[in-house]
């Protein structure tokens, strides 16, 4: 089924997925610059496309570890929510039209808990559970959005949504110390997500170019322990092109990012 997401070209839904808190706009913000990513997570057939390659290699990988896998703890697999399982172009969109950004509707969406599952993850989970596999749903969604997100995750059939297994933001949105909660009694063989900071700790908080020299670092971690999925919409990636820099205007540092003939 299409799934929606959304691209964040402008920078005003930064921190959605690790819902930072922000104030509430008073005025009307111009989305436009939002249309057309989000009509390509909901229409482009090249977006599903994308989404279940990304689980297709998981399920791959998977069996080679099982296949091989001596591991005298039990193995668990670690997956981001929004955009990742969950898909909430439908809020995306809702802030195009109603010329809005995050926060405003970010509550009342995720409390209708009716975001579908992107394409592949279910059935990908679902598999590893057949193995014996635990899924922990890492997320930054805020913790008072608990029992929406786990009524979510449970309609639409994913495996280990209940209390143990969904670890939602409190005091920080670095993962690692979620992550490390797990290793405790797992072994985390494989990580899915649509930002850096949804694999490793090791790519938060960095410039652009330190996140590409990262990428070449860890290069053989990805399609073999880390997972990415396309998300176009916002992330961390937008935030890096800002790293250390006080702007009032970013259409003039995204056009100078450009890289043109």
């Amino acid at each position: 089924m299409k799934k929606y997401n959304i691209i964040l070209l402008s920078g005003i839904l930064l921190g959605f997925t690790s819902c930072q808190p922000k104030v509430e706009q008073s005025t009307s913000v111009d989305n436009e610059k939002l249309l057309i990513a989000t009509l390509y997570v909901q229409q482009a057939a090249e977006f599903n496309a994308l989404n279940h390659q990304a689980y297709n290699i998981g399920k791959l990988r998977l069996d080679e570890i099982l296949k091989n896998s001596k591991a005298d703890r039990k193995l668990a697999i670690v997956v981001d929510i929004d955009e990742t399982v969950l898909d909430n172009s439908p809020f995306e969109a809702k802030s195009i039209l109603e010329k809005t950004s995050y926060p405003m509707y970010w509550a009342e969406w995720c409390n209708l808990a009716m975001a579908e599952s992107v394409a592949g993850a279910l059935e990908f989970l679902n598999y590893a559970a057949e193995k014996g596999v635990e899924t922990f749903y890492i997320s930054n969604r805020k913790v008072e959005l608990f029992d929406s997100t786990m009524a979510n995750l449970i309609s639409n059939g994913f495996p280990f949504a209940d209390t143990t297994h969904i670890l939602l933001r409190t005091t920080t949105s670095d993962k690692e110390p979620r992550r490390s909660i797990v290793k405790e009694n797992f072994e985390i063989v494989l990580l899915f997500g649509d930002n850096l900071g949804d694999l490793s700790h090791i790519f938060d908080n960095k410039s652009t170019a330190d996140r590409n020299s990262m990428v070449e670092e860890n290069k053989a971690e990805f399609g073999n322990r880390f997972i990415v999925l396309p998300n176009p919409m916002y992330g961390a990636w937008d935030a890096a092109m800002f790293y250390d820099l006080v702007v009032d205007n970013k259409d003039s540092v995204y056009k100078a990012r450009l890289k043109s003939f």
